[in-house]
């Protein structure tokens, strides 16, 4: 029996089965044919080129180059590909634009690629990007416009690199981020406004950091995060005031942190629910610590150093579990209050008792409350009582190790803190156990402090005494103080310190005077601090720097002068400075580089100069510091002209050279600088003619993305100095590489003019254009 199908004579043969199955009668030839049609309206795309050594899958439009060693983005991957993967690469740096070619992407892996930068646009037309694994590398610093482009993205992984900052706006283009990782890198400190523009972010981690100080707007416009993880980081303190900025956070994890104290309201965040503080120094917390996270369900306070706890405070109604695994609890008569508020409120104790020897090892929910007895017959007696007459607070009678305290005060002797922060005395308060070893006063008013404020506190490292409204720090004021290494006098009204401020302090090593009113360095002050190895006077009035500023303090190794008025240094400023490796003198009103002054501090490794009003940088200037200086900073001053040498000396270490947002027509030779790793010629009106040909031919020769643009002549401004055709045409520049384009034939043109028509554009570089021989 026959049929047709669609016109086609069709022939039907029973199966296996006895069903009848149409069976095509065609010969040869018209297989063929249908074949050939059928492959003709395959999409071009769907026959698309796969990069040499990668793995192409048009199916789901992935292409993987795993562990390739390719040195850069591969330009050849097909413009419909949505999946790339080039783990295990080589491409050290990210230039602008590298992945043009891929417009669909929606996830992009490059981990383990030996990144040690992002340049700014380096993703900018990945509009579809959802997924970013950046893990693995060597990237220190995120820019401002590391992640422009990426206005879809979701989630980012930046672990396991070096960055150890992160500039204010690097994610203010990352609008619909849902989880930001930062983790196992090098911050040290959060500054305010860090993660601006993260509108929609819902994880952020920071674990396995070296952070010990977050500043009070570091989370500021976070409204949507729920779930933070700072684990694994230096933090000494719960930073109460941070973390009030995060409204709608529900999990914290701040365990393997060193605190070892929670005092009261500590914790304020009202949607809280869960809150890690495991593995951590705690020896002591108040039982008012939570009270103002009404929602706290689970607290994990496990593995610390805590003895003996007390009830919690009614501030926390919803907690359900109580988690002290890992800690010594005594089980005796002054854990009783906390199990029958355990029982009473159903709260839910993990953990085992830690002596005495009958308890030891039993779970804390199988011990009953009449089982928790002290030792001593008084004790056990007391304890009986308080069951008959069903008294739940704990003994009147204090601990042994419980120590006096001065009023408006918390002191522990445990944990050998005390603080009397925010608490409104007018007079340093005295009466301190001689074990203290941190002391905060931070945030009174005590206008100044006088001789002899601190007696009987020799062991005290830390003292902070910030925003007191301080106006004088008398002789003698911390003497005593044997131990102290470091000292906090920031943000108070200092205008002057006596030679003697600082008597007694055989060891201090950080002092913080910033944001004070210096208006004059306190000369003489450090003579009688030996150990100083850092000093912060960042954002005072100081107006000069005369000669001796530091004498005594022949052990500084930084110095940190940023916002002041320093118009004047000293030749023999820096004579004592001899071991001086860090000087920031950025924002200041020095119109020369201080090269004598430098002479005197030959170690310097990481000098600042940024916006001052520098516009001359004569031969030199820096060779005091040859073979030490790794990182200068020149940007944003104005700078007009750069000797031809003002770079002689320092180029083998030289790691790092920042000349963005200057006046800058041509630059110094930088053919010595060998080891540079970074440079940044941003924003500088450079004169793209041929006695700027040596930096042409240097670029061409560095691994560098060189950011420099022409500004002149108007023919060629906006352009790249790498891509622009002039160049060629100069005596020298025959051998650089070229790609002529339609838009380059007046370039062309223009260079092969005369002479005069090429330096027009001033006399200043007639002499030197005259000296090229151009074709």
């Amino acid at each position: 029996m026959g049929m047709w199908l669609q016109g086609i004579p069709v022939e039907t043969r029973a199966g296996a089965s006895g069903i009848k199955m149409p069976v095509l009668d065609l010969p040869n030839p018209f297989w063929a044919l249908l074949l050939s049609l059928l492959l003709l309206c395959i999409p071009p795309s769907h026959t698309a080129k796969c990069p040499q050594q990668c793995i192409c899958d048009q199916i789901q439009l992935k292409v993987a180059c795993v562990n390739k060693n390719l040195t850069q983005v591969p330009s050849t991957v097909d413009e419909i590909t949505v999946k790339l993967d080039l783990r295990g690469s080589d491409i050290q740096e990210l230039p602008s634009g590298a992945f043009k070619h891929t417009p669909y992407l929606t996830h992009l892996w490059l981990p383990r690629c030996n990144i040690r930068r992002v340049k700014e646009g380096a993703f900018r037309g990945l509009g579809r990007l959802v997924f970013l694994n950046l893990a693995y590398n060597n990237i220190e610093i995120l820019y401002q416009e590391s992640f422009d482009g990426l206005s879809s993205l979701k989630e980012l992984f930046i672990d396991h690199n070096r960055v150890e900052e992160i500039k204010p706006g690097a994610f203010s283009q990352l609008g619909f981020l849902n989880l930001l990782s930062v983790t196992h890198n090098q911050l040290v400190y959060m500054p305010h406004l860090a993660f601006q523009g993260l509108q929609n972010i819902k994880w952020l981690r920071l674990s396995h950091n070296s952070l010990n100080y977050l500043d009070t707007e570091a989370f500021a416009g976070l409204f949507t995060l729920n779930r933070l993880s700072l684990d694994h980081n230096e933090l000494q303190f719960f930073p109460t005031e941070t973390m009030t900025r995060l409204p709608e956070v529900t999990r914290l994890d701040l365990s393997y942190n060193p605190m070892t104290y929670l005092g009261e309201n500590a914790v304020s965040m009202a949607k809280l629910t869960h809150l890690f503080l495991d593995h951590m120094s705690l020896q002591d917390l108040v039982n008012t610590a939570v009270s103002k996270s009404p929602n706290l369900v689970h607290l994990d306070i496990s593995h610390n150093q805590l003895r003996v706890l007390q009830p919690f405070s009614e501030g926390s109604p919803k907690l359900a579990r109580l988690s002290l695994a890992g800690n010594p609890i005594n089980c005796n008569c002054y854990l009783r209050p906390l199990r029958e508020w355990a029982i009473y409120r159903k709260v839910k104790l993990l953990g085992t008792c830690g002596g005495p020897a009958h308890l030891s090892g039993e779970s804390l929910e199988a011990v009953y409350p009449k089982e928790l007895r002290c030792q001593s017959q008084e004790a056990m007696l007391k304890a009986e009582f308080e069951e008959a007459t069903r008294i739940t607070p704990p003994p009147t009678q204090e601990p042994e190790n419980k120590i006096k305290c001065p009023a408006n005060c918390v002191c522990e002797a445990e944990t050998h803190h005390s603080s009397c922060e925010n608490r409104g005395h007018t007079k340093v308060p005295r009466g301190f156990s001689p074990e203290t070893r941190l002391l905060d006063m931070r945030g009174n008013n005590f206008h100044y402090i006088p001789s002899n404020s601190f007696p009987g506190v020799a062991q005290v490292v830390s003292l902070h005494l910030q925003r007191c409204k301080i106006v004088d720090v008398e002789v003698g004021a911390f003497s005593g103080m044997k131990g102290l290494i470091y000292l906090y006098l920031s943000e108070n009204d200092l205008t002057s310190l006596s030679p003697e401020a600082f008597k007694g302090l055989p060891q201090l090593t950080y002092l913080h005077l910033e944001k004070n009113r210096f208006a004059d360095f306190p000369k003489g002050a450090f003579k009688l601090v030996p150990s100083l190895l850092a000093l912060h006077l960042e954002n005072n009035a100081i107006t000069k720097l005369e000669a001796g500023i530091l004498t005594g303090a022949l052990g500084l190794r930084a110095l940190y002068l940023t916002g002041n008025n320093i118009g004047n240094i000293s030749p023999r400023a820096l004579d004592q400075a001899s071991g001086l490796e860090k000087l920031h003198l950025g924002g200041n009103k020095l119109k020369e580089v201080p090269t004598e002054a430098l002479s005197k501090a030959r170690n310097i490794e990481d000098l600042r100069l940024s916006s001052n009003l520098i516009r001359w940088v004569g031969p030199n200037a820096f060779k005091p510091l040859e073979g030490s200086l790794k990182d200068l900073y020149l940007d944003k001053m104005g700078l007009e002209k750069m000797s031809e040498n003002s770079l002689v000396g320092v180029g083998p270490g030289l790691r790092s050279l920042f000349l963005e947002g200057n006046k800058l027509e041509e630059v110094p030779d930088f053919h010595q600088l060998a080891s540079l790793e970074v440079i940044n010629l941003a924003d500088n009106p450079l004169m793209c003619d041929c006695p700027l040909l040596p930096l042409r031919l240097w670029i061409e020769k560095v691994n560098l993305k060189v950011r420099a643009t022409c500004a002149n002549p108007p023919e060629v401004k906006g352009r790249k100095v790498k891509d622009v055709y002039v160049f060629k045409a100069c005596s020298g520049g025959e051998s650089l590489p070229h790609k002529a384009t339609g838009t380059e034939k007046q370039h062309k043109r223009l260079s092969r003019a005369p002479v005069s028509v090429i330096c027009r554009h001033g006399r200043r570089r007639a002499r030197a254009c005259a000296n090229q021989k151009l074709r």
